[in-house]
C-alpha cells in the first residue's frame, strides 16, 4: 500500500513534464532546443545570469541592468534547465496567435520598440545563428521584404504578411 502512493506521485511528475513537450510539435521542440544551446553559453545545461548576459552581449546589448536579468530569472520556478526553459515559453505562448509569437520573437532584438531592424543586423542574426540561412535565402527575403532606403526591415508588416498574407494598410 505505501508503494502504490508513491507511483501516482512519480506518475503525476512524468506527466507534467511530459505533458509541456505535447505542447509543441517536434519540429518547435527541436527549435526551442537550438534557442536554449545558444543562450546556454558556458554549456552546463543551465541557463543562469552570466548565460543571460552573455546572450544579450552577443545581441549587441552590452549595459543590461542586473535587475532587468533578475527580474528575468524571477518567472522560473527555480534553475532552469531546457524542460523548465519550454513550459515558461508553454505559459507565455498560451492563447498567443501566430502573428503576436512571432512579432515577440522580433521585439527581443528591438528594445526600443521601433518596428524596424536594420538590414545588416537581420543578415547577420540569421546566417550566424541557430538554423543558419544561406546567401541565397537572404535575397529571396529580401527580394520578397525590401528593407527601407535607410536599411531597416519593417519587421511588423513582414510579421502580417506571412501570418496574413497581405500587406497591412499604412494609415
Amino acid at each position: 500500500m505505501i508503494t502504490s502512493p508513491k507511483k501516482a506521485k512519480k506518475r503525476t511528475g512524468d506527466g507534467a513534464s511530459s505533458n509541456v513537450f505535447s505542447m509543441f510539435e517536434q519540429a518547435q521542440i527541436q527549435e526551442f532546443k537550438e534557442a536554449f544551446t545558444i543562450m546556454d553559453q558556458n554549456r552546463d545545461g543551465f541557463i543562469d545570469k552570466n548565460d543571460l548576459r552573455d546572450t544579450f552581449a552577443a545581441l549587441g546589448r552590452l549595459n543590461v541592468k542586473q535587475e532587468e536579468i533578475d527580474e528575468m530569472l524571477k518567472e522560473a520556478p527555480g534553475p532552469i534547465n531546457f524542460t523548465v526553459f519550454l513550459t515558461m515559453f508553454g505559459e507565455k505562448l498560451k492563447g498567443a496567435d501566430p502573428e503576436e509569437t512571432i512579432l515577440n520573437a522580433f521585439k527581443v532584438f528591438d528594445p526600443e520598440g521601433t518596428g524596424a531592424l536594420k538590414k545588416d543586423f537581420i543578415t547577420e542574426m540569421l546566417t550566424t545563428q541557430a538554423d543558419r540561412f544561406s546567401a541565397e535565402e537572404m535575397e529571396q527575403m529580401f527580394v520578397a521584404f525590401p528593407p527601407d532606403v535607410a536599411g531597416n526591415l519593417d519587421y511588423k508588416n513582414l510579421v502580417h504578411i506571412i501570418t496574413h498574407g497581405e500587406e497591412k494598410d499604412q494609415e
